[in-house]
């Protein structure tokens, strides 16, 4: 079991005992709500052409696909927000392979549709040295075909638990992307993709790192 999957099973057990069992079910439908829709399987796909865009970082500067795909590959990370326990945990163990990334000539950068300031804290308390963009209204998502809007049966779990969506991402939308992370060649080919409708799994980060 890698270190990312066994912060995960622990997440998952701390969830179980601190939260009733009402909620934990609304979890579950929601996910399993999800496969039902098969929105993974009908997302973009490996081999296909990865949209260009031009998303802003923390530091209020515009990021262009096309600029980083000239200095070679790109990994591609999308996640829902920092309120998410799951998500944290990844972007820690993304972090924590930035150099064996980085050796391989690549660039990471992580996408949420959550509002720069959100991003920007996210970054300082996690010590993340990597860009986080924000997909605002789900732009970029929605073109590949991950992106999804939430139950109001979540919404309102969600709301009892202290988390505003509409606060994180400055609409009210309510929508989200499913897990997923990318590997894009320089031509923007899709080489490799992780996509997942259950928030619970989380790209294996060295079977992601053999792939560059």
């Amino acid at each position: 079991m890698t270190n990312l999957a066994k912060k995960i099973e622990e997440i998952n057990e701390n969830l179980a005992t601190q939260l009733p069992a009402e909620i934990i079910n609304v979890f579950s439908q929601s996910i399993q709500d999800l496969k039902n829709s098969k929105i993974d399987q009908n997302s973009i796909q490996v081999g296909y052409r990865f949209p260009d865009f031009n998303l802003r970082n923390t530091n209020n500067q515009m990021i262009h696909l096309n600029e980083l795909l000239k200095k070679g590959k790109v990994i591609v990370a999308f996640f829902r927000g920092s309120w998410c326990p799951y998500c944290s945990v990844e972007l820690k163990a993304l972090q924590d392979h930035l150099e064996q990334i980085k050796d391989k000539k690549v660039t990471l950068v992580a996408i949420t549709p959550q509002s720069e300031d959100h991003n920007k804290e996210l970054e300082l308390s996690h010590k993340l040295n990597f860009d986080v963009l924000t997909d605002q209204n789900h732009i970029l998502a929605k073109q590949l075909g991950i992106s999804f809007q939430l139950p109001n049966y979540v919404v309102d779990t969600y709301e009892k638990l202290g988390i505003s969506l509409s606060d994180y991402n400055k609409n009210d939308h309510n929508e989200l992307p499913i897990p997923a992370v990318y590997i894009i060649d320089t031509d923007h080919t899709i080489t490799y993709q992780f996509v997942d409708s259950n928030y619970m799994h989380r790209v294996n980060i060295q079977d992601l790192i053999d792939q560059l």
